[in-house]
């Protein structure tokens, strides 16, 4: 184990050259960053996700209830023990030929069997009650820590010249406000990590765990080796546009449609602008050009910019997907009318509409003959459920 921490340790990778560790421990006239200092963050990611818990219950579905959003989530499917039975051992998404088949089993039509699958999955889809409180949630903590953000570095010289974050680097010591920035954001990204598991699941799910841990490993990578001053521009500069998402989202959820539509306008302005625009040219700028003229490349410089640059792919790919549900939200609405929360599952990723689930009203039910089924001709487990149209994009 020991031999392990030496090579994992090693300060050629680390550090710049001529730099050791020992140059860098605390003193009674400066104190640095420490690899133990984020031993911290574990116990206080369970803190914040206890105090989420809590903060939903008791504040965010108060505000949910008050806003009249209702906690019923969508319609259940009528119970069928061969339709169930396909559903959880075959598939949840039956072809033409398996629901053929199927219609010809119960003696029921096509569309009938399309929609009792469709209503099957909605079945285990949270309410628009738990999105908004979800969604509640992450808008407060990101607002906060934004605000947090920009009263710090407003008040630090590497805001106005990038190239402040690598004078006299690595010898820059740690000031209380960036130990308290880099604890708390750490801390809850690995919250995120973890509870993504048993959130909302969303289609850009392994995109978003990819986010998760790059964003994990660039807070812990520039913790580590001191470059903690570009860690905080990177990690307030991205707060920005997360904060109007959410509250997008939240309006989408209580039906206000002209607040909804005006801070996704802002948010996508927003997010294009800072994630193409001002990261490549403030950020990577000086993590790729300015620290190879004052400082110069080291191995961990080459992982912290690759990571850096993943984040920039990252954004590409959003920045493309933000556009196309904003296009597919005009075209699929009137001049002057459009939902750009609504659009299809495909399009939408994790930008969601409130409700996954067709609620017109049921036409009539097809009969089935006595000699079928023997029972009640529209209830049971051999019963008809509706058969309308539908499309799993809505």
């Amino acid at each position: 184990m020991a031999g392990i921490l030496a090579w994992f340790w090693n300060e050629r990778f680390w550090l710049p050259h001529n730099v050791t560790w020992a140059d860098l421990k605390n003193t009674d006239e400066a104190t640095y960053p420490q690899a133990e200092d984020l031993y911290l963050a574990c116990p206080l990611a369970f803190c914040i996700f206890m105090i989420r818990l809590v903060f939903e219950r008791f504040i965010a579905r108060p505000c949910a209830m008050g806003l009249k959003i209702q906690a019923s989530g969508p319609q259940k499917a009528q119970p069928n023990a061969i339709l169930e039975k396909v559903f959880t051992a075959i598939t949840k998404h039956p072809d033409e030929k398996r629901l053929e088949g199927l219609s010809k089993q119960l003696d029921w039509d096509v569309r009938t069997i399309q929609r009792w699958f469709r209503q099957r999955r909605n079945q285990e889809k949270p309410s628009t009650l738990a999105r908004f409180c979800e969604s509640m949630w992450r808008f407060t903590f990101y607002l906060y820590i934004f605000t947090y953000g920009v009263r710090f570095l407003k008040k630090t010289p590497w805001l106005w010249n990038t190239k402040e974050c690598w004078y006299n680097y690595p010898y820059q010591p740690l000031t209380v406000d960036i130990h308290y920035y880099y604890i708390l954001e750490l801390s809850f990204y690995l919250s995120l990590l973890f509870s993504q598991f048993t959130d909302i699941k969303r289609k850009d799910f392994l995109i978003m765990f990819l986010h998760h841990v790059a964003t994990i490993s660039l807070i812990t990578f520039s913790y580590v080796n001191n470059m903690a001053r570009v860690g905080t521009l990177v990690m307030c500069l991205h707060d920005a546009a997360d904060v109007l998402i959410e509250a997008a989202k939240m309006a989408n959820y209580a039906k206000c449609q002209i607040l909804c539509n005006l801070l996704f306008a802002m948010f996508a302005v927003l997010f294009i602008s800072s994630r193409l625009g001002v990261y490549p040219v403030w950020i990577l700028n000086t993590t790729l050009f300015e620290s190879w003229e004052i400082v110069g490349p080291y191995p961990s410089w080459w992982v912290f910019n690759l990571l850096l640059i993943l984040l920039q792919l990252l954004h590409s790919f959003w920045s493309y997907l933000i556009v196309k549900t904003a296009c597919r939200a005009i075209s699929k609405g009137k001049v002057g009318k459009w939902n750009p929360l609504h659009v299809s599952k495909d399009d939408r990723s994790d930008i969601e509409s409130s409700s996954d689930e067709d609620d017109s009203p049921p036409p009539s039910q097809k009969h089935h003959s006595s000699a079928t089924n023997g029972t009640n001709k529209n209830h049971g487990t051999n019963g008809y459920l509706t058969g309308v149209p539908y499309s799993d994009e809505h």
